[in-house]
């Protein structure tokens, strides 16, 4: 059973690597501009991270195993069309439909592991190998995706759809039927104010630099956008099965999980676009050189995550996390410094990457063991959707920004058009550190 959660997991790890190789070359044939391939990531981390709560909850009620598995054939069905429309805008839809399929996989299958392994050393144990298929799916997709870019673009969205089929085989076989499950209802407008908001946000921070942040229409989207997010906390507050507890709010330990686990996939997911299109389309590399340029960050996660379990019974969840968010906050700030205007390879691309490498194999885990433990069996879909949720919508809007900035700043000939997105996701990775520092410091301060 554990094994066909993983293979999903990996899935999901390989389809974002290999889209993320391929999108100069998508926007090379269906005309796209920079800001407009970043739909092509938004729009999967965005119908990802809308509807994973929900998707959480789905679980919860409606069964585990019902829900994984229709979301499996979805995600399938998606990977297809996405490989043979000829429509930029057509494509975008189909990777905001696998993101909606990934909202209900997720954390299903969290909440499946969650409440099949007992907390403690087993579920640390399962969560750091569950972790690995994550990082290895994520560093295969960019050596596979490197490879079928050369031969076509669309093969990195078609290669998903054999192994997605087969893991629902297998499915139907090992993930036994529930036993128990939650009761109550579903949140529905509660799912759509926040995805509605969530995508008119993003949506507005990337094309304000075009229409102007003064512009009617910029400000009358945020005052939307603000409204929608605004009601969604209402009805939060006043339904009798929302889809936050809201309550859950009020550990202090789950508050620094979400924010963390911001910090660490916005702050990569921001920077691996980046060097995407510096390394392609800039430097001229090829997709699989590019490619190999960013291996050994996944290659650090695969080495050191089976190793996270026995760290975290040793040293807790908190300085496991801390110790991340230093290596990830240097690995930006040494490319910062080291990489001037046309970065060397061995002394400032390779470095960051493992230290990047370092920060997230050892932080993801660790995040995901602080955002669960104490947390009753029912909410368990809850608690892994809200952490999920937390590190897709807030790399959607990290990554927004990051676009917009680099949109209000001249045609790159070199790494300098780049740095104001790179100082960005330095402050959020410094952010995350701090915010993971402090109270550690306090605590120290009093014993």
């Amino acid at each position: 059973m554990l094994a066909v959660l993983c293979v999903v997991l990996f899935l999901d790890g390989m389809d974002v690597s290999m889209v993320g190789v391929a999108l100069p070359s998508i926007g090379a044939e269906l005309g796209m501009s920079d800001s407009s391939l970043q739909w092509l990531v938004n729009g999967y981390v965005l119908g990802y991270g809308g509807l994973l709560l929900l998707g959480g909850r789905t679980a919860d009620l409606l069964g585990r195993r019902r829900v994984f598995l229709i979301a499996l054939g979805a995600f399938a069905a998606a990977s297809l069309v996405g490989g043979l429309v000829d429509d930029g805008v057509l494509l975008v839809i189909t990777r905001f439909a696998k993101g909606l399929a990934a909202a209900f996989t997720a954390p299903t299958a969290m909440s499946i592991l969650t409440t099949t392994f007992p907390e403690g050393p087993a579920r640390n144990r399962a969560l750091s190998i569950f972790t690995v298929f994550g990082a290895s799916g994520y560093s295969s997709g960019l050596i596979i995706g490197g490879l079928l870019t050369s031969v076509g673009w669309r093969w990195t969205f078609l290669t998903p759809v054999p192994l997605a089929l087969g893991a629902l085989v297998f499915g139907l076989r090992l993930i036994p039927r529930d036993t128990t499950r939650a009761e109550g209802g579903h949140d529905l407008w509660g799912a759509v104010t926040l995805t509605t908001g969530m995508l008119l946000a993003v949506y507005t921070v990337v094309t304000a630099p075009e229409r102007g942040w003064l512009s009617p229409l910029t400000l009358g989207s945020i005052v939307v956008a603000a409204g929608l997010l605004v009601a969604f906390v209402l009805i939060e507050n006043r339904i009798a099965h929302p889809l936050i507890r809201l309550g859950i709010l009020r550990v202090a330990t789950v508050v620094r999980a979400n924010l963390s686990v911001i910090a660490l996939m916005g702050s990569y997911i921001s920077f691996q676009f980046m060097m995407t299109l510096y390394l392609q389309k800039v430097l001229g590399w090829a997709p699989l050189a590019m490619a190999f340029a960013l291996l050994p960050a996944g290659l650090v996660v695969v080495v050191g995550s089976p190793l996270v379990g026995k760290l975290i019974d040793r040293y807790g969840t908190e300085r496991l996390i801390l110790a991340s968010m230093v290596s990830l906050s240097l690995g930006y700030l040494w490319f910062l410094f080291t990489a001037g205007g046309t970065p060397d390879y061995l002394t400032s691309i390779l470095p960051a990457m493992l230290l990047l490498g370092g920060g997230f194999g050892f932080g993801f885990s660790a995040i995901m063991a602080q955002g669960t433990d104490g947390i009753d069996d029912a909410e368990q879909g809850l608690a892994a959707g809200l952490l999920q949720t937390s590190g897709q919508v807030g790399s959607a809007l990290i990554l927004a920004v990051v676009t917009a900035v680099l949109a209000g700043a001249t045609t790159p000939t070199d790494l300098s058009g780049f740095r104001p997105g790179l100082n960005l996701v330095t402050v959020v990775a410094v952010v995350g550190l701090l915010l993971n520092l402090v109270p550690l410091a306090r605590r120290a301060r009093r014993r």
